[in-house]
């Protein structure tokens, strides 16, 4: 592109103002340049930078480059300094042919924002083709009565060049017969004649040898020859003539071969072999040419396909020739009719292989379509599937960009794949389709997720130290380092719970471990949190509540609380011998510090001095007699009772009961047998003496008793309670609680009456009255039995 810069200063106001012009309308007008053809490769063509107004650099920027159609590449820009630069040499002739102006367009693609711009590169010609006829050789018959003046057609030269540098002017070899006059054709081209100056003499020269010659205006010119022979032939005095100067035809690109296109038909006025007509194509190419004529019959026909694309007019020349050597010339001007036989192209300038989800609209792709078909045949409409969340946008000329219609999430769908159809409206309708894969990238944006939000775990008591004891698990929707989760152990909810030294978690797995040995009976359960947090930016995480719940193990044996097993003298149970069977002579009173099964209770006899006199229930541990007392029932009995747990295996613990079995109740202390008879032995003298005086005291005050108990028994006979008549003031009744935890069933409460006529002061009789008291500690009944011993004088 030449500027030209005047000197005056009104003039550089116009340049100027002009300049602005340009650089306002650059983003709305094609830029043009202009070149000769055959230019060398990296030859400057025009800053673009400059020209569209844009900074230097920005081109890199914004991610320039050129787009031009099909594969090749004609052009290279550098984006550093914006110069636009020929990669190759361009022909003319091969790119547009016979057209001119001859344009190059293409356009300049800014992908950062997307924005295109119309480039136009016109290529001017240079004269680099000499003028070449299509024959070696012509051959005229002319015949030699033919008046001067008479003018021959002659064939033309073919130059690819165009303007002043196509063919110009004809010329011939000197000679005395005739001359060449260049004539001027509708379309600009110049066609020789022959003209005859002087009569030809057959007789006197039969046959001339001339040499054409086609002068192009090129500096320097260029040219081209070819021989004329002309034969002199007898006189023949009329030449064919066609109906028609001019004819014209039409025929689709996709007729078959050998199909009529028109027919064209000369009259000859002769008669005989001067009047008749053999028609011939005129300018007679048949390696380019597609069409044949029937010598004949003057028909023309298809030789060769035909394609719109590449050439839409073909003017054919036709002469016909009769028998005397006379022609006649007409015009065929053939139109091909375009079909729709050209699918539509794409073309990808820009292509996304993966977006970041929950992004907004983002560019995916940029392409442009093409169709060389023409009129319906070449419109395009373009679409995409509806099932996916992309657009098609068109945004210059041809170019479209696949954009996402909302943000998109990869943990719905990962990947798309996008089908680009593009159908021309041509009939049929041919379609192209392109298929491009779209990947989401993840973005941390879900938090893990527990499967579960509480978690019970069972443990055995007394379990091993780093004992696996259950595992938590939590998902992320996410992927990659976002889905990669750690575990943790959250601060205990309970700030006296030593969290740290009861469990661990494995921070990869969440698998959890016991790290000591656990006690049901000091700790039955736990709770704690655990935590999840992936490893995105930033992190996310969840919790979840675990609750351990400590399983029993029967660890424990059964503890007797009565009868006391504390090594002091063992604590003896009074029976009176007129006991009925089922009589309650005492209660085993245990406890277990397990619990479940583990703590259920069961009473068994072991050992007995007579086997079948007293029973142990089996779930409450009472001892009662088994049948009635009788005089030879032995009055010291020592019972074994088994309290035994109902663990996994059972743990037991063993009680030893003393029982006496006495005539009565009437004495405060009665001492063992063998006690009474060892101080006998030990002091004969001294028991005479207290029987002496016993006796003597005892008739003095059985006369005092006697007649105070007759007065007293007559006044109490009210106070009697259950056959027991008790003396108001004289050993007064003691009742005695006996309550029980652990496996007692019912609270006891014993009556002690003492008969108040006797003097021996013997126990009358021992039972349980009034059930069901409310229940007191194991510790109070052992010490309310305890007392009861006591003040009867046993220890």
């Amino acid at each position: 592109m030449e500027t030209t810069l005047a000197e005056t200063p009104q003039k550089r106001q116009v340049i100027f103002l002009v300049i602005l012009l340009f650089l306002w309308e650059a983003g709305s007008e094609a830029i043009r340049y202009s070149m000769p053809e055959e230019t060398e490769s990296g030859s400057f063509v025009g800053n673009l930078a400059k020209d569209l107004g844009l900074r230097v650099g920005e081109l890199a920027t914004r991610g320039a480059r050129i787009h031009y159609r099909g594969n090749k590449q004609p052009f290279q820009l550098d984006i550093k300094t914006g110069d636009l630069l020929l990669h190759e040499k361009l022909d003319r002739e091969v790119l547009c042919g016979a057209t001119d102006p001859c344009i190059l367009q293409f356009q300049l693609l800014l992908e950062k924002p997307v924005q295109f711009f119309q480039v136009d590169l016109q290529l001017t010609d240079i004269n680099d083709h000499s003028p070449e006829f299509l024959d070696r050789e012509m051959l005229l018959k002319i015949p030699e009565n033919v008046q001067p003046g008479t003018v021959f057609p002659l064939k033309t030269a073919q130059d690819l060049d165009i303007g002043s540098n196509t063919v110009q002017n004809y010329s011939i070899s000197p000679n005395p017969h005739f001359h060449v006059v260049t004539h001027h054709r509708g379309d600009g081209r110049k066609y020789p004649e022959l003209v005859l100056d002087k009569a030809l003499d057959r007789e006197e020269q039969p046959e001339l040898s001339l040499t054409l010659t086609a002068l192009d205006g090129g500096a320097p010119p260029r040219s081209g020859t070819t021989a004329l022979r002309i034969e002199v032939l007898d006189i023949n005095d009329n030449a064919p003539e066609f109906l028609q100067s001019l004819y014209e035809a039409q025929v689709l690109e996709n007729s078959p071969l050998n199909s009529l296109v028109v027919t064209v038909a000369a009259r000859d006025s002769d008669a005989g072999t001067y009047g008749n007509v053999a028609y011939t194509l005129f300018q007679g190419d048949e390696v380019t040419q597609p069409f044949v004529i029937d010598e004949i019959t003057g028909e023309i026909r298809l030789k060769r396909a035909l394609d719109f694309e590449t050439t839409q007019y073909y003017n054919v020349e036709i002469a016909a020739t009769d028998g005397g050597g006379l022609s006649g010339k007409c015009s065929v001007a053939i139109q091909v009719l375009d079909v729709n036989d050209n699918a539509p192209e794409l073309t990808l300038s820009k292509v996304a292989s993966s977006t970041p989800e929950n992004s907004p609209e983002t560019v995916v792709a940029v392409f442009s379509v093409s169709d060389p078909d023409s009129g319906d045949n070449g419109r395009m409409v373009c679409s995409i599937q509806d099932d996916i969340p992309f657009l098609l946008k068109p945004t210059f000329k041809n170019f479209y960009t696949l954009v996402t219609e909302r943000p998109l999430d990869r943990e719905s769908r990962a990947e798309y794949n996008v089908t680009i159809t593009v159908t021309d409206m041509g009939t049929p309708r041919l379609k192209t389709q392109h298929n491009i894969t779209l990947l989401v990238s993840d973005v941390n944006d879900n938090a893990p997720a527990f499967t579960q939000t509480a978690y019970t775990l069972f443990l055995r008591e007394n379990n091993s130290p780093a004992l696996h004891i259950g595992s938590v698990s939590a998902t992320d929707r996410d992927a990659g380092a976002n889905a990669q989760l750690t575990y943790s152990l959250l601060p205990p909810l309970d700030p006296q719970l030593p969290l740290a030294s009861l469990v661990s978690i494995n921070a990869d797995n969440g698998h959890l471990f016991a790290l000591r040995a656990l006690d049901f009976e000091a700790l039955q359960a736990f709770e704690f949190r655990v935590g999840a947090t992936d490893r995105g930016s930033p992190a996310l995480s969840s919790q979840a509540l675990v609750r351990v719940q400590v399983l029993d193990a029967n660890d424990n044996a059964p503890f007797v609380l009565y009868p006391l097993q504390n090594g002091s003298a063992p604590c003896t149970e009074l029976v009176p011998r007129a006991a009925e069977p089922g009589y309650l002579v005492s209660k085993v009173v245990a406890v277990d510090a397990d619990s479940g099964q583990n703590a259920w209770l069961s009473f068994q006899l072991l050992k007995a001095t007579e086997p079948g006199l007293f029973g142990v229930w089996a779930h409450n541990g009472e001892v009662r007699t088994a049948r009635l007392l009788s005089e030879r029932d032995a009055a010291k009995h020592r019972l074994l009772v088994l309290v035994k747990d109902n663990g996994e295996p059972a743990l037991s613990a063993s009680v030893t009961l003393h029982v006496l079995l006495v005539d009565g109740f009437s004495q405060p202390y009665l001492p063992l047998p063998e006690v009474a008879a060892d101080q006998a032995q030990a002091d004969p003298l001294t028991v005479y003496l207290v029987i002496a005086l016993a006796s003597v005291s005892s008739l003095f005050l059985f006369s005092v008793l006697a007649f105070i108990a007759v007065r007293l028994c007559r006044r109490s006979r009210a106070a009697w309670v259950g056959g027991c008549s008790v003396p108001e003031g004289h050993f007064p009744g003691h009742l005695v609680d006996v309550t029980g935890t652990g496996t007692l069933s019912q609270s006891y409460q014993y009556e002690v009456c003492l008969t108040g006529g006797s003097g021996s002061n013997e126990f009358k009789f021992l039972k349980p009255i009034i059930p069901n008291l409310p229940p007191q500690g194991a510790i109070k009944e052992i010490e309310g039995i305890t007392t009861f011993g006591n003040n009867f004088g046993f220890n």
